[in-house]
């Protein structure tokens, strides 16, 4: 560079502070520099714009810089007009400058495509102004990659994605926005007062997702995803699910219905209209796209994970040995928050963090804020601490448009623009829809009582179905009496479907199939022991000069010799496991693995994958299993419970035939889960007909760990066990966690149910727990385990109990007690009915029959299984229970506490 034009704005500025810096000492700059200046000379000024002093110009700069970035400090995006926050730095005189400073200066010093046709800096800066300071408010500063950035900035000054460069047909869209609006104008006339959460004042929003499905069609994308709570669901429901009008008449309708069996017999409850999910296909022959609208409970944000768990499952590919293969390009996503709900609950923050992470990222979700300024009946200020209901994102570094729903061509921008950005970088694209919510948080709500004055405005305010009406026709682009005979049209139509309307034959649940009767009891778990020993073979083969850690070495020599003599404990927790996930993908299931530190294990015990001491190599042994026919996956989650539940119960939902597992880091921090499990994982089937069968691994049992890392809360999941919904499961053996597992895969296809399974912590190297190779060759799953030492004959009293308390009794060194038997309930729900009446027929001597657990009385089985067993026993003996009395925590906080209380009750146990 060799003359002063080859400098613009801020490089010149540069240049110039630069020169003066050398002329008062030439040793302050390098030699190179010190070469260039010594044969350069920066023009003299004239009073021509671009040489102005340093100061101005630096102002122009800086100007330009903070109406980029802080222009939507002062963007006109609330359509009730409430005035903007603005910011001193969006003002030239903040900078030292004056509109005819700026008049003087060339348009270049502003740069960038805003500047191109303006012939001074005040028509750029100007022209800057209209684009980040109308409707539209554009924050993208926080993004650190600086080419992510660059792309922003063109895409949003070029206006490539607007009319006239990207047209907008503008009847279609008043037509458009006419069927919103009759749609819901319609049902607040025939059935005033029901629930609908009108999206009125948001209406826009469905042409935006109109943009979503042409551009996904566009770009060959087969499956768009939508999760949304219900403002305005019913709306998206009929326009872009395109659900037929008369199901969602006759759900406003709510007949009975013609079912020759009531459903409350079938297990299924339903779930009100603005919960349900749809699925379409758009084109024929199975080529086209396929939009689902999730559905969602009323805790607001929990579909958002669960949304990114389907479409992480449907762009992953398992047909092959190995770890899976995910390709982003098949799938969109779309997630539409509340303005209150997307700073108030965690869940978002836990959903936003998977976003980016290897085994959870799906190649960018479109996130929509409906922001209707209220959150039920609390203004922004008691909600939230933040400016925007959107600052959240930023600290994901997502783009974010704040946009005025009133705007609808600005609002169709947004949406272009975010998914060009999704589909360039693959990354999460937020928009913040500013609207308003004309009734109140339900149609049968009065919001004056509280926002007075809001809704004394908003009664005046016009609907943006009828300011673009009024816009098209001042400008002569469509007929004065188009927007009437439009709404006559769309009226008319829903009336008609209203008067022919028969309720109960338009209205059909989809109660979900029963399984086959007697699928779990016939499925077959066992595996020859060659192809054990097959299995473990291939499972303790290492890659040529890969350096394990020698502890792990010696752990892989003793499985090895332990499993191929066959001994009585030959097989530890942890090998069961092992083989039989690698059994399960010799038969073709797909396994996937997560949760917090599940790739060791929280107790180091699983070791999935193997790193080599001097490399780092990874190498996992169910990755390389030469007689896998699916792939197996493994992935360390974020510390989240919600969040990652969510994703994988979503995983699981979507691709059901796939064998889905979560394992908490301790069982009480399913805890953070509680919504997932109670409003997806127990209820899905009962609510909206679906089938999961997410397996939940939760180390149980009281050693002294405290009350938070001791219990998995089984008493949760029994007080929400009902009909077919769930199985539960505490196994006390090896083989029993080897036969549970296969049998919970090989009933994917005809008996999914979700199961959880209480683990073990310190029994997963207890030689106890170990099994024979023949128990895992030649036997099967079994819900109840009598006494192997016990006389029936003898025996006056008959123990029951679950999991780790039964080796705490076989561990105790006291003498044998002839009168005492203990049996263990392995499979605690659905209750083993005839298993526990043949228990009880075996032992015709008994005096009485005694719980025992080490949960307090109101926690663990004991309020669960203490009717089942009377009813089982019908009076013939007392049922007792032995265990801790009631409390509101659920183990002691000392070691040497619960030591105590756990001595005291194995020796209760113990005597007769």
């Amino acid at each position: 560079m060799t003359d002063w034009a080859d400098f613009h704005g801020a490089n010149a500025a540069w240049v110039q502070e630069l020169y003066e810096r050398y002329c008062e000492n030439p040793e302050a700059v390098d030699e190179r520099t010190r070469r260039f200046f010594r044969q350069w000379r920066p023009p003299a000024t004239d009073g021509r714009a671009g040489l102005e002093s340093l100061q101005k110009v630096i102002g122009a700069v800086n100007l330009a810089h903070a109406v980029r970035g802080l222009g939507h400090l002062a963007a006109r995006i609330d359509p009730l007009g409430s005035p903007p926050p603005g910011d001193p730095a969006l003002e030239a005189r903040r900078h030292g400058l004056t509109e005819e400073d700026l008049a003087r200066m060339p348009a270049s010093l502003i740069g960038g495509p805003a500047a191109e046709g303006a012939s001074n800096a005040a028509e750029a800066i100007e022209a800057l102004r209209r684009i980040y300071s109308a409707h539209a408010g554009f924050e993208f500063e926080h993004v650190t990659d600086s080419e992510e950035r660059a792309w922003l900035r063109g895409a949003i000054e070029t206006r490539r994605h607007r009319p006239p460069r990207e047209p907008v047909d503008e009847r279609a869209l008043l037509e458009r926005l006419t069927q919103v609006d009759v749609f819901e104008r319609f049902l607040h006339r025939v059935f005033p007062g029901k629930f609908r959460f009108s999206i009125e004042g948001l209406d826009v929003m469905v042409p935006m997702l109109d943009e979503a499905v042409g551009a996904a069609g566009a770009a060959g994308i087969r499956n768009l995803l939508i999760g949304m709570a219900h403002r305005g669901r019913l709306n998206v429901l009929a326009h872009i699910l395109r659900r037929p009008y008369d199901q969602i008449l006759a759900e406003f309708r709510d007949p009975l219905g013609r079912l020759e069996v009531a459903p409350s017999e079938l297990g299924w409850t339903g779930d009100v209209k603005y919960h349900a999910g749809v699925s379409v296909e758009l084109g024929e022959g199975g080529n086209g796209l396929y939009i689902r609208l999730a559905p969602n409970p009323s805790h607001l944000e929990s579909i958002n994970p669960v949304v990114m768990g389907m479409a992480r499952a449907i762009g992953t590919g398992v047909d092959q040995a190995g770890p899976p293969r995910f390709d982003h390009s098949v799938t969109l996503s779309v997630i539409i928050h509340g303005d209150a709900a997307f700073p108030g609950q965690g869940v978002v923050a836990e959903t936003l963090n998977l976003s980016g992470l290897s085994g959870y990222r799906i190649g960018g979700t479109l996130h929509i804020i409906a922001n209707n300024q209220l959150g039920f009946t609390a203004d922004p200020a008691e909600g939230r601490s933040t400016m925007y209901a959107s600052d959240l994102a930023k600290g994901f570094e997502i783009p974010v448009i704040h946009v005025n729903a009133d705007e609808p061509i600005d609002c169709i921008e947004a949406m272009r623009i975010a998914l060009a950005y999704r589909r360039r970088f693959e990354k999460d694209f937020l928009i913040d829809l500013v609207g308003y919510r004309r009734w109140g948080h339900n149609e049968a709500d009065d919001p004056s009582f509280t926002q007075p004055v809001l809704y004394s405005a908003m009664g005046e305010h016009p609907t943006v179905r009828g300011i673009t009406a009024a816009r098209l026709v001042a400008e002569g682009k469509v007929e004065a009496d188009a927007p009437e005979k439009l709404e006559r049209k769309y009226m008319d139509e829903l009336q008609r479907e209203l008067d022919a309307l028969d309720a109960e034959r338009a209205l059909a649940p989809p109660i979900p199939k029963q399984p086959p009767p007697g699928a779990a009891r016939r499925v077959q778990t066992a595996i020859p022991a060659e192809r054990i020993f097959a299995l473990n073979a291939s499972l303790g083969r290492l890659p040529e000069g890969f350096h394990i850690n020698s502890k792990l070495e010696k752990g892989l020599a003793r499985r090895r010799e332990a499993v191929g003599s066959g001994g009585e404990r030959a097989i530890d927790w942890t090998s069961a496991e092992e083989l039989a996930l690698a059994s399960i993908l010799e038969e073709g299931i797909a396994v996937r693995l997560t949760g917090q530190d599940v790739v060791r294990g929280t107790f180091s015990h699983r070791h999935a994958v193997y790193f080599d001491q001097e490399t780092g190599a990874a190498h996992c042994p169910l990755q390389s299993l030469p007689q896998a026919r699916a792939a197996f996956e493994i992935r360390n989650s974020p510390l989240s419970e919600a969040g990652a539940v969510g994703f994988e119960y979503g995983y699981n939902m979507e691709r059901p035939e796939r064998f889905v597992i979560w394992e908490a880091q301790y069982g009480d921090f399913a805890n953070g889960a509680q919504v997932m499990i109670d409003e997806f994982v127990v209820s899905a089937r009962a609510k909206w007909g679906q089938t999961p069968s997410l397996v939940m691994l939760l180390p149980h049992g009281f050693e002294g760990a405290g009350p938070d890392h001791s219990s998995g809360h089984v008493e949760r999941f029994l007080e929400m066990a009902a009909g077919i919904n769930i199985r539960i499961a505490n196994c006390t053996s090896a083989a029993q966690y080897f036969h549970l597992l296969r049998r919970q895969a090989l009933l994917l296809a005809t008996d999914p149910l979700p199961l959880i399974v209480l683990t073990p912590k310190s029994l997963l190297r207890n030689p106890l727990v170990a099994s024979p190779l023949s128990a895992l060759a030649e036997s099967r799953w079994q819900p109840v385990i009598d006494d192997p030492h016990a006389s029936p004959l003898d025996v006056r009293r008959l123990v029951l109990c679950s999991g780790k308390i039964y080796i705490d009794m076989m561990s105790e060194n006291g003498p044998p007690v002839p009168q005492l038997a203990v049996a263990r309930l392995e499979q605690i729900y659905p209750p083993p009915h005839d298993e526990l009446v043949a228990l009880f027929e075996k032992y015709a001597a008994v005096e009485e029959v005694v719980w025992l657990q080490e949960e307090p009385m109101n926690m663990g089985a004991w309020p669960f299984i203490a009717p089942v067993l009377e009813e089982i026993i019908g009076g013939g003996w007392p049922l007792r229970y032995l265990g801790r009395p009631r409390f509101s925590s659920p183990a002691e906080g000392s070691a040497a506490w619960h030591a105590y209380n756990q001595k005291k009750l194995i020796e209760k146990a113990r005597t007769i």
